[in-house]
């Protein structure tokens, strides 16, 4: 018995030696795949919305202005719910996006720069540098889809609440950032993806 007792401690022993790998060759013998052999997801590929009813982290108690630190506490600003069924007219929206409108300076280099900052961290990737999604980065790996030339005649013609509705909700390919972008950041990217169009002379 002592024999039987010694031999599965050495044979754990040299298992626990060669860390994860005999468990590995143990699964793929018995489901027939690895863990060290999966396929990876392209960037936005089988993109999926966040979970009906959840809470992202970027709302709950929404803060009452603008650069201010919510800490939990009920009062803020009242930001109207909709989803890509409000989106309605291309461009305009329907009712409950028309009533909204901008509440920062779309001028200031505060908004401009943390603008900016939130579309080369979230929108870069698509929309390349510039606003042209054919000199995105993503452009190469998918060249029959395009992502939306943000600084073209077509998008400079949206309005300021339409583009945010697209970054809260998403629309077509473009999955929704509300869960990953606040209220007022949205309103930055805005103002940035503005500046973008003027630098491109629309």
């Amino acid at each position: 018995m002592r024999s039987l007792t010694r031999v599965a401690v050495c044979a754990l022993a040299l298992m626990t030696l060669g860390a994860c790998k005999p468990l590995d060759d143990t699964m793929v013998l018995v489901f027939g795949r690895s863990m060290r052999d999966q396929r990876s997801f392209d960037p936005y590929e089988n993109t999926r919305p966040a979970p009906v009813n959840s809470v992202p982290f970027s709302a709950g108690n929404y803060p009452i202005a603008d650069g201010v630190v919510n800490i939990g506490q009920p009062e803020g600003i009242d930001i109207p719910p909709f989803t890509q069924n409000d989106l309605g007219v291309p461009g305009i929206g329907g009712p409950v996006i028309q009533a909204m409108t901008n509440p920062t300076n779309p001028t200031s280099a505060a908004s401009l720069a943390r603008g900016e900052e939130l579309y080369q961290r979230f929108c870069i990737v698509c929309h390349g540098p510039d606003g042209v999604g054919a000199n995105a980065n993503i452009a190469q790996f998918h060249p029959v889809l395009p992502a939306y030339n943000l600084s073209g005649d077509l998008v400079s013609a949206y309005s300021d609440a339409y583009l945010y509705a697209m970054i809260r909700v998403g629309r077509g390919l473009m999955p929704e950032y509300g869960s990953r972008i606040s209220h007022f950041d949205r309103w930055h990217v805005v103002n940035y993806v503005r500046q973008l169009q003027a630098q491109a002379g629309n």
